[in-house]
């Protein structure tokens, strides 16, 4: 297939302004800003045509020159990484499938995204793909201790039995009874903000009216269920070190020794 990766990238975050911007330390104490490392994430990944980084503002696009990406500049009235995606379309020659590899995953391993190519290889009839894993018992109780301090530390995920999404929420997802993490791994899946879509998916997303799911969970992919659209959930190994997201400037130092751990310069 031709498989595309495309990275939005927008400097007015709500919740931490110019973050594509930020600089993170590697393995060798090398900064580089997350932009750069989200690309270099992205070039990891085997068998993609390109990968190009989407945006709407000069100061991401200059820093892009810097290191030798492409970039597709696309509207700032844009709402969220799908739609920016689906505009970049326009700028790209046919491709089979796009991967929507967010611009904070920078600690995604390219399996994850080979397992989606993989799967929408196999599965024709698939319009939209994302992975997701289990969670550690450690780790979903530091994820109810970030919910009770009014934090949202990541995007959980319920599936029907053969797979495909029932729902996403940036609350804990299913209930848990007591002793539910008495064993190491729970029934609680981590969903990895990565996306493979389409491009027939992409162009039914943005002639879809945002949802009010999707307004209240502030979660893009809500939008596809309520447009009747499936997402296939893909179940990824649960890697040994921690996946974290840049969503605030107190997410620096645990990315920093993410990155340390990994071995990534």
């Amino acid at each position: 297939m031709n498989v595309v990766v495309l990275i939005p990238a927008r400097f007015a975050s709500s919740r931490y302004p110019g973050k594509p911007l930020v600089e993170l330390k590697g393995a060798s104490g090398t900064p580089k800003p997350l932009i750069q490392r989200s690309v270099e994430a992205a070039r990891r990944i085997p068998g993609v045509s390109g990968t190009f980084v989407t945006t709407d503002d000069e100061r991401i696009a200059d820093a892009c020159a810097g290191f030798g990406v492409g970039v597709i500049m696309t509207s700032p009235e844009c709402r969220n990484g799908t739609e920016r995606c689906a505009e970049a379309l326009a700028s790209l020659h046919d491709p089979d499938l796009v991967i929507n590899f967010q611009g904070d995953a920078l600690l995604t391993p390219p399996d994850f995204v080979t397992a989606l190519i993989d799967h929408t290889e196999a599965n024709p009839d698939a319009q939209v793909a994302t992975p997701a894993m289990r969670q550690r018992a450690s780790e979903v109780r530091a994820l109810q201790a970030e919910e009770a301090a009014g934090r949202v530390g990541g995007t959980s995920v319920v599936t029907a039995n053969d797979g495909r999404a029932l729902y996403f929420s940036k609350r804990l997802i299913p209930y848990l009874p007591k002793g539910a993490l008495d064993g190491e791994m729970t029934p609680v899946r981590l969903h990895i903000g990565v996306y493979a879509y389409r491009p027939e998916a992409l162009a039914t997303y943005v002639a879809t009216p945002v949802s009010e799911l999707e307004e209240l969970e502030g979660l893009e992919q809500l939008r596809f269920l309520a447009a009747g659209i499936a997402i296939d959930v893909v179940e990824v190994e649960t890697p040994p070190f921690t996946l974290r997201e840049l969503n605030n400037p107190g997410d620096v130092e645990p990315i920093e020794a993410a990155l340390a751990a990994a071995g990534l310069e």
